[in-house]
């Protein structure tokens, strides 16, 4: 897995902030009041588990009424046990205390109370995979023995299409604009429809309809860990067709077939899971503390917004004139991802002020640099910037598209920059292969496949071929 290409980078919110947001979950602040309910007479079962008499008494110590007290109060318990908030003292006797790890939730760091928390969303997310209650009830056999084969169901096949479900709702909110709640059908339809697949077959949406209804019962139990917002199925789509609704349907609102929405600790905690499993996983700020050839390299594969998010984290800490230098001197190379580092550099740059003016006097006469320096002091007002030469103009505008390519492919804003490059300059393709840059012909043959007019793809295509052969190729 450390191969996988890596993935955009996440916006993570302070780590005191998520400490307090995982000590106000249901599950974890539950959890955490039974340990210190616990007292001499408090007895577990064989298993650990709070024996029946005591959870009355457990659920009324967490405040829970109702039919689903009890529930609540042993799945909290679970949990306790589980993260080390209660121990354990005497299998035999049964008898507990509160755990050491219990400190570590009013007197430790952010990152010791989210140790504990992470470890909560371990033991959720393996409950999550489990069938309920009544199904595992109706597997057990004569002699007492828990029949899998009876129930349809693969432990670790049932884990493996959670873990999917949850890397890709990651995936979706880290993407540019992937904010906001996702569709349960979409997120079910995801792990089930081919990429390549036209309309579904009855076969598959019944499939995905069956993915959907198991999203539903598990991101119930992970909402109060809080991984998840969730907004359930609405249970009035379930009823039985001869039965009449209580009020009218709405079939073509999306929100009525359930909504979930990671929160920030379980945009945390999924981040988390993935790095352990051996993923790229960047979050804004990695790179704050690293010299400018990792931030030029590493955000060249960010989305804008959190290419920009990063730069301000690390031009925070840096004065603008030697950032300025730093920076410049990443950019330059003739290597296939030097014209993006210098796309990066320029944007960067875009965000320092006058300060920053001699580093960019500097490299007026560089060769790679020259242009975009020009740029930049044309843009902030200096006096004084020389015009560039026709050569330095081609070989800018050869460095732009090729950093264009590489950050987006070929988008519909590159096809439109190209389009505009051959209007503008009617000779450009005759000077345009003459231009000494490494990415020459590689652009020219980018310009062919993506202008429209058959013409002029035909001329690009052909200065495309005289830099090749020019260059050796």
């Amino acid at each position: 897995m450390s191969d996988s290409p890596p993935l955009p980078p996440v916006r993570l919110t302070s780590e005191a902030e998520l400490a307090r947001d995982a000590l106000a979950t249901p599950l974890l602040s539950r959890a955490a009041r039974l340990a210190r309910w616990v007292g001499p007479d408090t007895r577990v079962g064989a298993g650990g588990e709070l024996v029946e008499e005591q959870l009355a008494g457990a659920a009324d110590a967490l405040g829970l009424t109702g039919d689903d007290a009890a529930a609540f109060a042993s799945e909290a318990w679970r949990i306790a046990v589980d993260t080390g908030l209660v121990e354990i003292v005497d299998e035999d006797e049964g008898t507990v205390a509160a755990g050491a790890d219990l400190a570590l939730l009013t007197s430790g760091g952010p990152q010791d109370v989210l140790g504990v928390w992470l470890v909560a969303l371990e033991a959720v997310l393996a409950d999550a995979s489990v069938p309920d209650l009544d199904e595992l009830a109706g597997a057990v056999e004569d002699g007492g023995e828990l029949d899998l084969s009876s129930l349809d169901w693969d432990p670790e096949a049932e884990a493996e299409f959670l873990d999917g479900v949850l890397a890709n709702l990651y995936l979706l909110t880290v993407s540019e604009g992937g904010e906001g709640p996702v569709p349960l059908p979409a997120l079910a339809a995801s792990m089930i429809v081919p990429d390549d697949m036209g309309d579904p077959s009855n076969d598959v949406l019944e499939q995905v309809s069956d993915a959907m209804m198991r999203l539903d019962d598990q991101f119930r139990l992970l909402e109060p860990v809080g991984l998840v917002d969730f907004q359930p199925v609405d249970e009035a789509l379930m009823t039985d067709t001869d039965e009449e609704p209580a009020g009218p349907l709405d079939e073509t609102d999306v929100s009525r077939y359930g909504m979930v929405q990671l929160t920030p600790l379980g945009l945390y905690g999924l981040r988390a899971r993935l790095l352990e499993a051996g993923f790229s996983v960047p979050a804004v700020g990695d790179l704050m503390d690293k010299g400018a050839d990792a931030l030029l390299d590493g955000t060249g594969v960010f989305p804008p917004a959190a290419a920009q998010a990063e730069t301000e984290q690390w031009l925070a800490r840096r004065e603008p004139l030697p950032a300025a230098r730093e920076l410049l001197a990443a950019a330059r190379g003739g290597d296939a991802g030097a014209p993006l580092r210098r796309l990066r550099c320029q944007q960067a740059l875009s965000l320092v002020g006058m300060e920053a003016e001699p580093a960019l006097r500097d490299v007026l006469d560089d060769a790679e640099l020259g242009g975009l320096a020009r740029v930049w002091l044309s843009e902030h007002g200096a006096v004084d910037v020389p015009p560039p030469s026709e050569a330095m103009i081609f070989w800018l505008t050869i460095d732009t598209v090729a950093a264009q390519l590489a950050a987006e492919g070929n988008s519909a804003e590159l096809q439109g920059l190209v389009e505009g490059l051959a209007q503008q300059h009617g000779g450009f393709f005759a000077a345009a292969w003459r231009v000494d840059h490494p990415a020459t012909p590689d652009v020219l043959e980018a310009m062919g496949r993506l202008h429209p007019d058959k013409k002029v793809a035909k001329e690009a295509r052909k200065a495309a071929f005289k830099a090749r052969s020019q260059q050796g190729g």
